[in-house]
């Protein structure tokens, strides 16, 4: 593959990671309007969702996703401080892993990784088999409706390689979303890193996400 973004510069390599901070995301939805409109995602597809956790004072813990077309959601427990415990948002998108399953399974090599870590698939390539979404352990993946090729979040890989950010990034308006070169120390995402304990989804899979989070609870999947 040519050189991309950075590199073919000839500036130093770059390393692009992701980080999700829970403790600040209010469940707005205004990432998923913006990932739709950037990346002409059709109605009722998502790169990107918000899901809350609620968690009742009798242990129950109560899960619903944010992907209606005004952004607000369908079930809403009720919020009584005196049965609720405590309430959060969990962003949800690719994590573009190192060890990447969607990559193993590809019969036609679509699904690859460039040189600055970002998992993408070439839609030329791509049969729409969905071997890759059925492999893909966090749900990330699906048959687009328009291409009936498969889709995800690409961190807007075009965007991303011009000095950009991610539309979602972009939009956030409480910095729930952080993004940029792990290999630069003076980057957003690696004061960020640096800063708090991190977690990554599933990781008892071995997958080593580059998508990272602050504020994960077991329940959490």
């Amino acid at each position: 593959a040519s050189p991309t973004g950075s590199e073919a510069k000839g500036k130093r390599s770059v390393l692009f990671g992701y980080l999700v901070d829970t403790t600040k995301c209010i469940g707005c939805g205004g990432c998923m309007l913006a990932c739709q409109k950037e990346n002409d995602v059709p109605d009722g597809q998502f790169r990107t969702w918000v899901e809350r956790y609620v968690y009742y004072k009798d242990g129950r813990v109560e899960v619903d996703t944010c992907t209606t077309g005004d952004y607000s959601f369908g079930q809403k427990p009720s919020l009584n401080p005196d049965v609720v415990e405590k309430a959060f948002f969990v962003p949800k998108l690719c994590n573009h892993c190192i060890n990447t399953p969607c990559i193993q399974v590809c019969p036609v090599g679509a699904s690859f990784i460039t040189a600055e870590g970002v998992v993408l698939i070439d839609y030329d390539r791509c049969i729409g088999c969905a071997y890759c979404v059925q492999a893909c352990p966090f749900g990330t993946r699906f048959i687009n409706h328009k291409t009936n090729t498969a889709d995800k979040c690409t961190w807007c890989y075009h965007r991303v390689t011009k000095g950009e950010k991610p539309a979602c990034v972009e939009v956030c308006p409480t910095g729930t979303r952080t993004f940029g070169d792990l290999n630069d120390p003076e980057s957003d995402v690696s004061k960020a890193l640096g800063a708090s304990r991190i977690d990554v989804l599933k990781s008892y899979l071995g997958t080593r996400p580059k998508t990272r989070y602050i504020g994960l609870t077991a329940e959490v999947v």
